[in-house]
């Protein structure tokens, strides 16, 4: 059935619903099948025709559908539309090889981005499929059909040398000084890692974790769940201040110091390596560790990581997740060399390993020959969202680097981040305020974090940046409430 219903058979209406627009228009969809009004194989009213039609933006409608999609209760076909999917009892079970045929079939658009769509999320950096989701889903059903580690045991160290020995491949140019295959932690993801990291070095009942005045949320989430005090330390434009970080060192039992020395997460600062070895004499002086987060650096290091400079105090974190995938949640942990027992029975007794399947993908995606012309690939396509935004923005206080998944601007006078964010929102455009990367009594700027959402067309992707530059050239009286 390819008739397209008249759009009066969905039922929506917003009304007094305080749930968000696309989770009714998703329960109006369901109701219409439930009561046989959209039978199987019906095709759905394209996005922007049922927009129009119930008073929606075209991305409310692409949610609704996407999050119906994923439940199986719709089917997408690439360039023929949105139906309605048989029944999953009526659903004969797929051939492992007609598996990975519709996989090579599949749009290359990243999972709920939506190509074109008005309301643009810069949330938090998406990369653009080029082509390493097609390699991932082929090694998935490899991995299917003939696991390394079989089905029926438990992780283990030895099972995981692979992934292991993936990871110091991918770290090839990383400067990290003497590291070898079994230095390496897996862990779930970015997150993962700094707390595992903070777990094996945090001592006594009231210890202090270091973090620059604006970070990763997450230095300290990991910290206050571990219940350690975080003391933020003032940075200026090279990154943490030493004088800073020596008096924040004192009258407290400061014992880590977690910074991102490559790509400063929120403000792109680089610290260069003489500023990193004057931070290194402060942390000798007050016995700190030093735990580096690499996780947003797409493109070459610039300067040798603390591992390298601090052989007996400096680890590093980093994960895929900016450079191949985030779906995955495969992060990495490498302690100094006699702090690697440690770290390794923190993450063993935390969670047991990764589980082996994760560990068997890994193993192949990243000594793959393809993925790195893939990862350079998509690289390059977050670098045109990048000179898009500073084209639009380039006039105001910006702060942007190649090979950065992110953008900092700082606010002309008058306009406070909460206000310039729910103006943004306003307009379809979501962002995130300085507040969020500071502890909560602290002074912040006003300034808002941009990420790059390459999952978006470039060509919605600049709307969304036009319309934050309307914004800022014609404010309204309100923008400082």
């Amino acid at each position: 059935m390819n008739t397209i219903p008249d759009t009066n058979v969905i039922q929506v209406s917003f009304g007094e619903d305080s749930r968000p627009k696309y989770a009714v228009l998703e329960s109006a969809v369901r109701a219409a099948i439930d009561r046989g009004a959209l039978p199987p194989g019906t095709r759905l009213p394209p996005v922007r025709e049922l927009a129009w039609k119930i008073g929606v933006t075209p991305g409310t409608v692409a949610r609704a559908y996407s999050r119906l999609t994923d439940k199986g209760i719709l089917s997408a076909a690439v360039g023929r539309g949105t139906y309605v999917a048989e029944p999953v009892s009526a659903r004969p079970a797929p051939l492992i090889a007609d598996v990975i045929e519709d996989m090579i079939e599949v749009d290359s658009i990243p999972h709920r981005t939506g190509g074109d769509s008005y309301e643009v999320n810069l949330f938090s950096p998406h990369l653009p499929a080029k082509g390493q989701h097609l390699l991932i889903r082929k090694l998935l059903a490899q991995v299917a059909e003939n696991p390394p580690s079989g089905m029926m045991h438990y992780p283990s160290r030895g099972g995981a040398q692979a992934a292991r020995e993936g990871v110091l491949a991918w770290l090839d140019n990383t400067p990290l000084g003497p590291v070898s295959e079994s230095d390496i932690v897996l862990t779930h993801g970015g997150q993962s890692a700094i707390f595992q990291v903070l777990q094996t070095v945090l001592t006594g009942s009231k210890p202090t974790v270091l973090v620059e005045a604006l970070s990763y949320p997450g230095f300290r989430r990991a910290a206050q769940a571990l219940r350690a005090n975080v003391v933020p330390v003032a940075m200026d434009r090279h990154g943490i201040v030493p004088e800073a970080l020596a008096e924040a060192a004192q009258g407290c039992d400061a014992q880590v110091l977690c910074t991102s020395p490559e790509v400063h997460n929120p403000t792109c600062i680089f610290t260069p390596e003489t500023r990193r070895l004057e931070i290194v004499e402060v942390a000798r002086a007050h016995n700190l560790q030093i735990m580096e987060d690499d996780c947003y650096r797409m493109g070459r290091s610039q300067a040798a990581c603390y591992r390298r400079l601090a052989p007996e105090r400096g680890w590093y974190v980093s994960s895929i997740a900016k450079t191949v995938t985030p779906a995955l949640r495969f992060g990495f942990a490498i302690a100094p060399g006699d702090w690697t027992p440690a770290l390794r029975r923190s993450a063993e007794h935390g969670y047991f390993g990764l589980g082996t399947p994760l560990t068997d993908l890994a193993g192949l995606l990243l000594p793959h020959p393809d993925l790195p012309g893939q990862s350079a690939a998509a690289r390059a396509e977050v670098n045109r969202y990048i000179q898009t935004a500073a084209n639009h923005l380039g006039g105001y206080d910006l702060n942007w680097r190649m090979d950065v998944p992110f953008l900092w601007l700082t606010l002309p006078g008058g306009w406070r981040a909460g206000a310039f964010c729910q103006a943004a929102a306003g307009r379809g455009v979501r962002i995130r305020a300085a507040e969020e990367f500071a502890a909560r009594d602290d002074h912040t700027p006003h300034a808002v974090r941009l990420a790059i959402n390459a999952g978006v067309s470039l060509t919605s992707f600049e709307a969304a940046i036009r319309r934050l530059r309307d914004l800022l050239d014609n404010p309204s009286e309100r923008i400082g409430v």
